[in-house]
């Protein structure tokens, strides 16, 4: 069937207590919108349009990569306003209308379609996604006479009677031309002086057209975010919602309740990953991975059996089949380790490919370099990569051992096999199989500390 989507985002949200809109707040990683239109995306529809205030150029920025349209509520005059702006959008489109709330970014893809499914089965103008509501709440009365629904009551204008029905509105709907068409017909609420788009289930009762209510979701899933308590639960929720299909899937956790992973991240079967670690952005870890605690990975794709150890950092990187990154390691944008290579101990990489089975195990900076296959970076090694104006790069070939405090001031070459002396500041290009060295000869001079300390007791006397 042919369907659109209208996401309605123009609330400032005021109990957030924030100059950011309610919909621009974070939620494991991504603004709360983000995760409205991704579920969206997934429905196929025809188009999306999001409806924004004439403020909401920071919802727009934060969208403009997602394929959607925008519809600007131009004054703050309730959802059923923001929903004629959509319309108008909408042009001569003739379908079903799903209608998503900005602020409600943990409704299911699969509650989407059992809502479109029996919308569309039971032949419905009106469609409701409601749930059953526990203790006191604030959500909108789904009103019944016998089994049709007659009205939507807001839990202002609630009798005592209506206050005790437990079946709420989430706020998204599945909407057939002929109801959006008395959209026209909703008349101004006296106390809050806006169209409320619940006043059409009243209206297209009246006119004979056909409704239907559907407890699909839950609260939790189908809750919309208001105030900063609302939104850290909502990200708790996710996060376990999360990593219960990662336990499905093989993954294992040594303390689930402790660990952050992105909805859009993909982990493979086997992997361990122990307390405390982030799992950012689209990140793809392979499968017999083991990722130790206090980790962050970011937007990066680690290989098969990848080892990161305690307290790594990995941002926008790869790390292939076999290697091990850490502890205390960084990979910043842009680093490409080999098969079975090792990052270790205090160790940044940034924007640099290391080659199969090398090594840097300690200590060490590598910057802007290229290095091969089966080389020994030594403690304290440092490429210089930056004159105050550009970045230069290092090459280091395969099988080069660059010996312990070594500089390599770009750009330079390492030749394949040769060795760098421990000490050296390389400048020039090393040839292959060569040996280089730049230090100083060692001079010592016998009884210089006997003479200095003599010295020094005698200045103490003369005090």
């Amino acid at each position: 069937m042919a369907m659109s989507t209208v996401i309605l985002a123009a609330g400032l949200g005021t109990r957030m207590k924030s100059a950011t809109p309610k919909v621009l707040h974070m939620l494991l990683g991504r603004p709360v919108v983000r995760h409205v239109v991704d579920t969206a995306k997934a429905m196929r529809p025809e188009k999306i349009i999001v409806v924004v205030s004439p403020a909401g150029s920071g919802v727009q920025d934060a969208l403009k990569d997602s394929s959607v349209s925008f519809a600007v509520q131009k004054t703050p005059k309730g959802t059923a306003d923001a929903l004629m702006a959509a319309v108008r959008e909408l042009g001569n489109f003739n379908g079903t209308l799903l209608v998503l709330s900005g602020d409600a970014p943990l409704v299911g893809l699969s509650t989407l379609r059992r809502l479109l499914t029996a919308h569309k089965r039971r032949k419905e103008d009106i469609s409701i996604l409601s749930f059953i509501a526990e203790g006191n709440h604030s959500y909108g009365r789904v009103v019944r006479n016998s089994s049709r629904v007659t009205a939507i009551v807001e839990n202002r204008d609630a009798d005592s009677t209506q206050k005790k029905i437990r079946e709420v509105n989430s706020g998204i709907y599945a909407l057939e031309p002929s109801a959006l068409a008395l959209l026209k017909d909703i008349k101004i609420n006296p106390r809050k002086k806006e169209f409320y788009l619940t006043d059409l289930i009243s209206i297209a009762s009246s006119r004979g057209l056909r409704i239907g209510s559907h407890i699909f979701g839950d609260e939790t899933e189908l809750t919309g975010i208001n105030t900063r308590a609302e939104l850290s639960l909502a990200g708790l929720y996710l996060r376990d919602r999360t990593i219960a299909g990662w336990l499905e899937r093989g993954v294992s956790f040594i303390d689930a309740k402790s660990v952050f992973i992105d909805p859009r991240a993909r982990i493979g079967m086997d992997t361990i990953i122990y307390p405390n670690v982030i799992i950012e952005g689209k990140s793809i870890i392979g499968p017999g991975c083991i990722i130790y605690p206090n980790s962050r990975i970011t937007d990066s794709r680690l290989g098969n059996n990848v080892t990161i150890k305690d307290s790594s950092v990995i941002e926008s990187s790869t790390v292939k089949e076999g290697a091990a990154i850490g502890p205390f390691a960084h990979l910043r944008p842009g680093s490409v380790i080999g098969k079975s290579a090792k990052i270790g101990n205090f160790v940044e990489i940034k924007k640099s490919s290391i080659g199969r089975n090398s090594k840097a195990s300690h200590l060490s900076y590598i910057g802007d370099a290229e290095i091969g296959e089966n080389v020994n970076i030594g403690a304290g090694t440092i490429t210089c990569n930056y004159d105050g104006l550009n970045k230069f790069r290092t090459v280091i070939e395969d099988g080069s051992f660059i010996g312990s405090d070594t500089q390599l001031v770009a750009p330079v070459k390492v030749g394949k096999g040769a060795y760098v002396g421990s000490g050296t500041t390389v400048t020039r290009d090393v040839p292959p199989m060569a040996l280089a060295l730049s230090r100083t000869p060692q001079l010592n001079i016998e009884g210089w500390a006997l003479r200095r300390s003599a010295e020094k007791e005698k200045k103490k006397t003369k005090k």
